[in-house]
């Protein structure tokens, strides 16, 4: 197992939750959320936290239907990880994220209540619960 740095995302329309992770460890941690609108994220944003963190890949997750079937914002989210590698030149895989933002309000709600539940929070939670799936399937 190597000591890549791992930045993972999870899309969506009005806010993207951004994680970063260490393979050596296989953890992971929530930075913030990037506003969007309708899906299109600050690009100035993504790439000031790229060169902040320097992730050696990018993990952006895919919402499947639970049947794991793409609906419209699985196709979305592909596109944006697309445009991640071309803008940005890293290398991006793809993760199914089904049930992440429920897992995330969970851990969320545990550890707070319902002030904890902030949508900024649970996006930066569900980016990590899906860096940190990533890389158990990848390493077990």
């Amino acid at each position: 197992m190597s000591s890549r740095s791992i930045m993972g995302f999870d899309y969506g329309t009005k806010s993207i939750g951004v994680a970063i992770g260490q393979e050596l460890t296989g953890t992971a941690q929530p930075l913030r959320a990037i506003k969007a609108n309708d899906g299109i994220p600050n690009w100035d944003d993504i790439d000031k936290l790229l060169k902040e963190w320097q992730p050696d890949l990018l993990v952006v997750g895919l919402p499947l239907n639970m049947d794991g079937t793409e609906q419209e914002i699985t196709v979305r989210a592909r596109k944006f990880g697309n445009r991640l590698h071309g803008r940005f030149g890293k290398q991006v895989e793809f993760k199914d994220e089904r049930l992440t933002t429920t897992d995330a309000r969970a851990r969320l709600f545990e550890r707070g209540g319902y002030r904890a539940l902030e949508k900024g929070s649970v996006d930066g939670v569900s980016a990590q619960l899906i860096l940190e799936a990533w890389m158990e399937e990848q390493y077990g």
